[in-house]
């Protein structure tokens, strides 16, 4: 296909390192994992040299990674494993206004169950209001987990967690990240963070879809949403994938290898998109903060994201509003940065990928600028 993707914070494409270790490990690791024959030891080898690998990334041990079927299981895992050990009616539920529906979902269940949420203002830059989070942190009493996203997926903006968790664990509080976004774009280490338990999906890091991991600090009380067997430590029976296992290992191991390498060549690449964007009137959203190397959220005023990205077929991208029905929405993570609607509705994200480069940028770039001017004169 000649269409340039510009959709990596959606997925990515599987590595080949990645396609390797998943075709090894379905012709040599078929066997149970569980099994105490050859088969089934070496089925479980594959498993456990994936555990390390997700583990070196994070700065974890081994064994504080569960392996799951993605980070949408894992943060159900994580928010509403812990609420089940400390009773959901005590309990109290603190997240920011701009989580990945991972987290609101979940956290709408553990509400109509009888717990308190709470959801932390955001800034105009699209960071969580640090001060409101202290301060709600500060006057938390009883059993509570403090959840929030690091990277945003819209935006890309890096939210201040390791200052918000360091008062939530003084605190007693249980902290989940949801680092989706940023592992394999952006160095994450849950001690740096202070998570106890922490969210990863394989496929928005070169692994396939349907793998992931939750990293569960050791000595955090969590209990299993499925029961069975006592695969992953008892928190997640059934099967391990082995496959996939092995591929989202390879992918991790990767990312290890070169991760301030590609993180300045794609930084480099997204400032050059916005430079050239720049020339036909492009904002962007959350530009005062750090954010992911490869993300740029932004609007052409007077375009609507939908009809501009309709207008060029030639890029797969999406918009920063969701369709209900035929309407369109604004992005609530948006508006809660304090777009109006109608500003909103202009978004698109860009985020690039490993396989970006210059000449994508620009060609992109100019299809985007030329499409905008046309729509902004009613073209």
């Amino acid at each position: 296909m000649n269409t340039l993707y510009f959709d990596h914070n959606a997925s990515t494409p599987v590595l080949p390192r990645a396609r390797d270790a998943l075709l090894l490990a379905l012709d040599e690791g078929f066997g149970n994992p569980g099994a105490p024959h050859a088969y089934g030891r070496r089925a479980k080898a594959f498993v456990e040299v994936a555990r390390g690998q997700v583990a070196s990334l994070l700065g974890a041990a081994p064994d504080e990674i569960v392996f799951t079927g993605g980070a949408t299981e894992s943060s159900n895992l994580a928010l509403r494993g812990t609420a089940l050990l400390a009773g959901v009616p005590w309990l109290t539920l603190l997240t920011s206004a701009v989580e990945h529906p991972a987290t609101v979902e979940p956290a709408k269940v553990l509400q109509r169950q009888g717990a308190t949420w709470i959801r932390l203002p955001t800034t105009a830059a699209g960071t969580v209001d640090e001060a409101a989070g202290l301060e709600a942190i500060g006057a938390l009493q009883g059993p509570a987990i403090v959840s929030l996203i690091l990277a945003q997926n819209e935006t890309g903006v890096i939210q201040p967690v390791a200052r918000l968790a360091a008062a939530a664990r003084e605190k007693g509080a249980v902290v989940h990240v949801d680092a989706a976004q940023a592992v394999g774009k952006i160095p994450v280490s849950v001690e740096a963070l202070g998570a106890d338990l922490l969210s990863v999906a394989g496929h928005k890091l070169y692994a396939p879809k349907g793998v992931g991991a939750l990293y569960v600090r050791r000595g955090t009380r969590i209990a299993p949403l499925v029961v069975g067997a006592g695969h992953e430590g008892g928190l997640r029976p059934g099967t391990e994938n082995v496959s996939s296992i092995a591929a989202l290992g390879a992918a991790c191991a990767l990312a290890a290898e070169d991760l301030e390498r590609e993180a300045a060549r794609q930084r480099a690449l997204r400032d050059r998109l916005e430079m050239h964007l720049a020339t036909g009137g492009f904002v962007v959203h959350g530009a005062g903060s750090e954010r992911l190397p490869n993300t740029t959220n932004g609007r052409f005023p007077g375009a609507r994201g939908g009809a501009l990205l309709d207008a060029v077929p030639a890029i797969a991208a999406t918009t920063g509003s969701a369709c209900h029905a035929g309407e369109e929405q604004p992005s609530a993570v948006l508006t809660a940065m304090g777009l109006a609607a109608e500003e909103a509705l202009g978004a698109i994200r860009l985020s690039l990928g490993r396989g970006t480069t210059e000449a994508d940028v620009d060609r992109a770039a100019a299809a985007l600028v030329a499409a905008a001017a046309r729509l902004s004169a009613g073209c």
